[in-house]
């Protein structure tokens, strides 16, 4: 694979993990947003991967979002290619072919919660805090802040966070829907990958058909999803996996997924 701007990545097994590295507060530039897409269009040519963990470097920060001096002299052309950039970058993450899980290991502000939020589910540690705070500083969430928080948490704690500037907990993220899990301090990494243990036992030609079929949801009405489920029901059975997966099960052994 490539070499990629402030990330790393590691591979365990079928999952890949990927560590925001750029201190001191993991913030995004445009080589490290142009690497993160790149980075996720790699994976989903590895059909031996199948889950992505996104985490922090340190125990401070997942992610502080951008990099704000960037923004400082007013210069639009800079503007545009960075919303471009992280548009592309997380629009890429949100579409990874497998199971994305965000473990959020301490402040994730700004680019660094619209990160979490193009992944699939968020397991945040105890003390870890999230904002959307662009509007205080003259800005705004670009990178899908505003399309995905209210489809989480609903439209007035979005307004409550976007609006209003308000930093939430890791509680009160739980209680409205904004992560999945609270861990305790320096273990998101490895719930996540406990997590991700669990993708491994599903079928990985399965797992990519329901979750696009599930984020379709949220653009399409029911009356042109129902078919589209159905559909690709039956499109499962050009598959490997489909084959192995009912054999396994009848005789009681482990099925071996081939992702094909």
């Amino acid at each position: 694979m490539s070499t990629y701007t402030n990330l790393k990545l590691e591979i365990l097994g079928h999952t890949a993990v990927l560590t925001l590295a750029n201190p001191p507060a993991n913030t995004w530039t445009a080589e490290s947003l142009a690497s993160l897409r790149q980075l996720v269009l790699d994976l989903n040519a590895d059909r031996t991967i199948y889950s992505l963990v996104v985490t922090g470097e340190g125990e401070k920060f997942f992610s502080a979002g951008a990099e704000l001096k960037l923004f400082a002299d007013g210069d639009k052309g800079v503007a545009r290619n960075m919303a471009e950039l992280f548009g592309a970058a997380f629009e890429t993450l949100s579409q990874f072919r497998g199971v994305s899980i965000a473990a959020i290991n301490g402040y994730a502000m700004g680019g660094g919660l619209e990160c979490a939020l193009a992944c699939d589910i968020r397991i945040v540690e105890e003390q870890s805090q999230m904002a959307l705070p662009e509007a205080g500083i003259g800005l705004l969430p670009c990178a899908g802040g505003t399309q995905l928080l209210p489809r989480l948490v609903g439209e007035g704690w979005a307004k409550r966070m976007i609006l209003c500037g308000e930093r939430v907990d890791a509680q009160t993220a739980l209680r409205i829907g904004l992560v999945e899990q609270v861990v305790a301090k320096g273990t998101a990494r490895q719930h996540a990958l406990d997590l991700a243990a669990k993708v491994d036992k599903q079928s990985p030609s399965s797992v990519a058909v329901c979750k696009t079929l599930i984020q379709s949801a949220r653009h399409q009405p029911s009356a042109a999803g129902l078919p589209l489920e159905r559909d690709l029901f039956v499109g499962l059975f050009d598959t490997q996996d489909q084959k192995e997966g009912v054999n396994a099960f009848l005789q009681k052994r482990s099925p071996e997924w081939k992702n094909a």
